[in-house]
C-alpha cells in the first residue's frame, strides 16, 4: 500500500514534535515507531529523509564510545529544535 506524500508529511511531524517532546535525550528507532504506532522500517526510512534535510542527528554510539551494531538513536538537530521552540511561544 502506498500512502501520499501529504500523510508521510503529516507523519514526519508527528516524529518530529515527539523528539522535541523528549529533547535533548535521543531516541531509539523502535521507540519512536511504537510511540507513532507506525512500523519500524517505514520510521527509520522517514527518519533517514529527516537526516539528509538535515532535521534530525543519527547517533550510532553508545555514551561509552562503542558504535551500535544494528541500532540508531535520534535526536533533533540544533535548527530544527529552535524553529520548534520559537513556533511554542
Amino acid at each position: 500500500m502506498k500512502i501520499s506524500e501529504k500523510k508521510r508529511g503529516k507523519i514526519c511531524e508527528q516524529i518530529l514534535l515527539y523528539l522535541f517532546s523528549q529533547s535533548p535525550k535521543a531516541m531509539f528507532t523502535s521507540y519512536i515507531a511504537e510511540e507513532i504506532a507506525r512500523d519500524e522500517e517505514f520510521v527509520k526510512k522517514l527518519l533517514i529523509e529527516l537526516k539528509q534535510k538535515k532535521l534530525l542527528i543519527e547517533i550510532k554510539k553508545n555514551k561509552e564510545g562503542i558504535e551500535y551494531i544494528r541500532r540508531s538513536r535520534w535526536k533533533l538537530s540544533n535548527a530544527a529544535y529552535e524553529f520548534y521552540k520559537q513556533s511554542q511561544i
